[in-house]
């Protein structure tokens, strides 16, 4: 038998979060996601079937829920404040008439959707699925979709078919190589998946035949080191710091864009990358040998007004880093005079002196941050001190290659 406490308190919690309430503007406005949830749900008790939806971050959405052949169906009418709460009624009231008469207001919304165009189409992937579930790549895909698509924006996608994208296939191919045709048609493929919960039963991309891929094996040779080095020392700050510290460190690009200084334990002489940063998910911890740490110390030194960035931004704001290098990177080429080595190419520089000098595969995946499946219980079994051992040799040899004369005396400086 339960207590007047026990049902008091029943109350108060129904009485918290009711099942029904009479919506106002104003209690909209100030609607929270119950404690503990993802989502809490609200129903009108005004209007039936209006529901309202509010997020643990605070995104609110109206909702219309219906029981419909035997099962709930509910589907976004629009977001809150955008929507008012007059027009949602009125929408629901709509809505419920059609559905009196046999009317499927999914139906309707699955065919308006595989009717609306690739611009539109291109949106709703990146907004509901790449920004949420790809975070450290969907702005690549989203580049890829600008460059390649200009001629389909305002195609409808219930247009597009497997000739079509056959033929784009081709084109890119032709136009700008098979790594990039491949990737697009992939992507293709992975969005239109998302298209068949509007309608769309046939992928246009499925079954194209991907172009034959050769792995790039360029890297700089000791003939080129000199001259590169040179030019690099050349190009201003903070571009020369830059390009040395990507020879010296093998890092990606964008890691070492956004390098900070508290990912750098200059004790330990190590830079660690945080998992959310590294493209395998996981913290990466790069051992800095003496001519990285060198460069590193001098950047410290002139380092301004506690700046986290360790390659601030030249525009004067200390909350961006630098974020595209081609045009000093096109520079110190022509300068060089080198041709066809791409940025990605000293990472790959990195490794390769390393195992020009006897190291492991292993101990190379380790410290340029390499994950796959049938070394990743080896690397977990590492310690850093071989593959700071290899990257030291690695960039001592370069740096020797590139300044033979300064190298020299730094040996006598040593005693050596």
């Amino acid at each position: 038998m339960p207590t007047t406490a026990m049902r008091i308190a029943r109350e108060g919690k129904r009485k918290a979060i009711p099942k029904k309430l009479n919506f106002t503007e104003a209690w909209l406005t100030g609607a929270a996601c119950p404690a503990g949830k993802e989502r809490g749900w609200f129903y009108d008790a005004k209007q039936p079937g209006l529901t309202f939806m509010v997020t643990d971050k605070g995104a609110k959405s109206f909702y219309y829920l219906k029981k419909l052949n035997g099962r709930y169906i509910r589907f976004r009418l629009g977001g809150f404040p955008e929507l008012h709460l007059d027009a949602a009624r009125k929408a629901v009231a709509e809505y419920a008439g059609g559905v009196a008469h046999g009317f499927d207001p999914m139906e309707k919304k699955r065919a308006d959707r595989a009717q609306m165009t690739m611009r539109d189409f291109q949106t709703y992937y990146l907004e509901t699925y790449a920004k949420p579930h790809k975070p450290r790549s969907w702005q690549d895909e989203e580049k890829q979709l600008n460059r390649y698509l200009v001629g389909w924006k305002g195609r409808k996608i219930n247009t597009i078919s497997n000739l079509d994208v056959e033929a784009l296939h081709a084109r890119i191919g032709r136009d700008h190589g098979h790594y990039a045709a491949n990737r697009l048609v992939a992507l293709l493929h992975l969005m239109f998946n998302k298209a068949r919960n509007f309608g769309i039963k046939e992928n246009p991309a499925h079954g194209i035949k991907k172009f034959r891929e050769t792995s790039r094996e360029r890297w700089v040779e000791p003939d080129e080191m000199p001259r590169l080095w040179a030019a690099i020392e050349k190009e201003p700050e903070p571009f020369n710091d830059f390009f040395r510290l990507a020879l010296l460190t093998g890092a990606r690009r964008s890691n070492l864009q956004s390098m900070r200084w508290d990912e750098i334990k200059l004790d330990s002489k190590t830079w660690t990358i945080p998992g959310e940063k590294a493209k395998a998910g996981s913290a990466i911890d790069v051992p800095l040998a003496d001519e990285a740490m060198t460069i590193l110390r001098d950047r410290l030194k002139a380092r301004k007004d506690d700046c986290p960035w360790v390659f601030p931004s030249r525009k004067g704001k200390s909350s961006e880093h630098i974020t595209e290098p081609k045009m000093a990177w096109a520079r110190i080429l022509e300068r060089a005079g080198i041709t066809d080595l791409r940025i990605h190419d000293l990472r790959r520089t990195c490794g390769s002196w390393q195992a020009a000098l006897g190291a492991s595969l292993t101990v190379i995946g380790k410290g340029l941050g390499h994950k796959n499946i049938a070394t990743t219980q080896i690397y977990a079994k590492l310690n850093i001190d071989p593959v700071r051992t290899s990257m030291q040799a690695a960039a001592s040899a370069m740096v020797a290659t590139a300044k033979p004369d300064a190298s020299a005396a730094q040996g006598v400086a040593n005693g050596k």
